[in-house]
């Protein structure tokens, strides 16, 4: 054991963290990025699952601290050995810490993310996109997580760029919540086929999602479908809509529905931006190998779910001005402070666009919209 470690008891560890929590500066917040209610109420939620004993060679690290120390690293991105001398607690030992404690929190908050089960459901989620994207349920957006692991991880986690990653698919609502996530998706598989390996395609193309019944947009006597707005990543579907491809005239029909579903999509697109910007893990390529990389990119999305909703961190989790702002034209009037620092070197990368012949009712569904957009504006 070295020095650093000697001088380190249960008190002095409860005496450092309680300096902390007291600070009036609001030092805490910046430091788990939540108040001191919210890591109270995750910490009671979690301590049974990992609390330890003491041992006759060493005191058992608080689970106060241990809490504390996994949403520093969360944060932080900083590596094991920088917290060892923040924490006095062993690289090795936070290697253990941080997974546990993890997992922990996914099973505790693993009801913030959930997909609707019934028609009414959806149909609240479409409110928050009807005054832009009627019949939109939702943005989805798939993403690599880079890694910086051993070449013994496996061919499977090499991506396109010849890098390690995991995959990283999400849905979310026009409140920047998580309603579907899926982490760790096959990488041997073309970036054009990853969706459809996913939880969610298997819903969509068995109908098991309960959507609402299809019916006309104003003015047409086509029933069109509920559906997910993505980008050129992925396949054009009656359940899912994406860009016209190409370049269109500035007032053509293809250039106000492209327009209309970036304004309305951008909403995954400030996701992301705040969970990457809060959780400064993603920062950088995360060097962990690809199973607890997953654990850890869940317990992120959990926790962006639980605070971006809590009465006492939403303010300074997600302050205004976070994320984008648009005119009723759907032109961008104020880029959303995430976007500052939003670096090429992050972990978060998007996945390439994939050209593909799309079926014929798809391309009926996207032309119904294309129709009501032109007649609307």
């Amino acid at each position: 054991m070295t020095q650093i470690h000697l001088s380190r008891t249960s008190l002095s560890m409860q005496s450092q963290l309680g300096e902390l929590i007291a600070e009036p500066s609001g030092e805490f917040k910046k430091f788990t990025r939540m108040s001191t209610t919210d890591f109270e109420f995750l910490l009671n939620k979690i301590s049974p699952l990992i609390s330890k004993q003491d041992t006759q060679l060493r005191k058992a690290v608080p689970t106060r601290m241990r809490l504390a120390i996994t949403l520093r690293y969360l944060a932080t991105g900083d590596s094991f050995q920088s917290l060892h001398f923040l924490f006095k607690v062993s690289p090795q030992l936070i290697s253990t810490i941080v997974p546990e404690v993890c997992k922990a929190l996914n099973q505790v908050l693993r009801k913030e993310i959930q997909i609707p089960s019934f028609a009414e459901e959806w149909l609240e989620i479409e409110k928050g996109f009807s005054s832009k994207f009627p019949r939109a349920i939702g943005a989805i957006d798939g993403k690599h997580s880079v890694l910086t692991c051993s070449q013994n991880s496996g061919s499977e986690y090499i991506n396109y760029k010849k890098s390690f990653s995991i995959v990283l698919m999400a849905l979310v609502d026009s409140k920047y919540n998580f309603i579907f996530a899926d982490i760790g998706g096959q990488r041997k598989i073309s970036d054009g086929g990853i969706f459809r390996h996913t939880l969610l395609w298997e819903m969509i193309s068995s109908n098991t999602l309960n959507l609402p019944a299809s019916h006309p947009l104003p003015g047409s006597n086509v029933d069109i479908n509920y559906v997910f707005l993505s980008d050129g990543a992925f396949a054009l579907h009656s359940n899912i809509m994406k860009p016209y491809p190409g370049n269109h005239d500035r007032d053509s029909p293809e250039r106000m529905f492209n327009k209309k579903l970036s304004g309305s999509r951008v909403v995954v697109e400030n996701t992301f931006g705040i969970l990457s910007s809060k959780f400064r893990i993603f920062k950088r390529p995360i060097e962990l190998c690809p199973e607890k990389a997953s654990v850890i990119t869940m317990t992120c999305i959990l926790l962006h779910n639980y605070l971006i909703k809590s009465n006492t961190s939403s303010q300074m989790y997600s302050p205004q001005g976070t994320v984008d702002v648009y005119d009723d034209n759907d032109t961008l009037i104020q880029p959303g402070t995430w976007r500052i620092d939003n670096s090429s070197t992050n972990a978060i990368q998007n996945i390439p666009p994939i050209a593909r012949r799309a079926a014929a009712n798809a391309r009926q569904v996207r032309d119904e919209f294309k129709n009501y957009f032109s007649n609307v504006n």
